[in-house]
């Protein structure tokens, strides 16, 4: 029964995870210039990867009886309130955005390493979410790439 326990509360982790992800990618769309319409799509792209994502594990989360949670993480929270001070001081720059996204990736990649280190994640869910993090890494990945291409120009 602790398994299970201890499972619902990874998963409803991840769950606010992405529920954090979509809000950063709303937020840094609502930032960017008309101009940069490429960075909005990949953001969009991004969104619904999350919904995805969320819906796949808050699916999992109800066959085990519980309610999906619907917040973002306390450090979600966190994060995007500094992000918001951060832009009074250095404006929305693309690539002051990209920053931002970029931190808001790592989180994500290092809350689903942390989820894979549990020991009796069934492992039909661990294929899930290691399929998940494939994805954030990319998305990560890219970001970082955009972003260090945006300080070299």
């Amino acid at each position: 029964m602790e398994t299970t326990k201890e499972t619902i509360e990874i998963l409803q982790d991840l769950v606010q995870i992405n529920n954090d992800r979509i809000t950063g990618y709303e937020r840094a769309i609502k930032e960017l210039d008309n101009e940069d319409e490429d960075l909005k799509v990949l953001f969009a792209t991004m969104i619904a990867q999350s919904h995805r994502a969320k819906m796949a594990l808050a699916e999992e989360v109800q066959v085990m009886g519980k309610n999906v949670d619907k917040g973002t993480t306390a450090s979600g929270k966190i994060y995007r309130a500094w992000m918001d001070l951060k832009a009074v001081f250095t404006g929305h720059s693309r690539h002051a955005v990209l920053e931002n996204c970029h931190a808001g990736e790592d989180a994500a990649r290092k809350a689903y390493e942390t989820a894979l280190k549990a020991e009796h994640l069934p492992a039909y869910l661990r294929e899930m979410i290691e399929k998940q993090l494939k994805t954030i890494r990319e998305s990560h990945d890219e970001i970082k790439a955009l972003a260090m291409q945006e300080e070299n120009s």
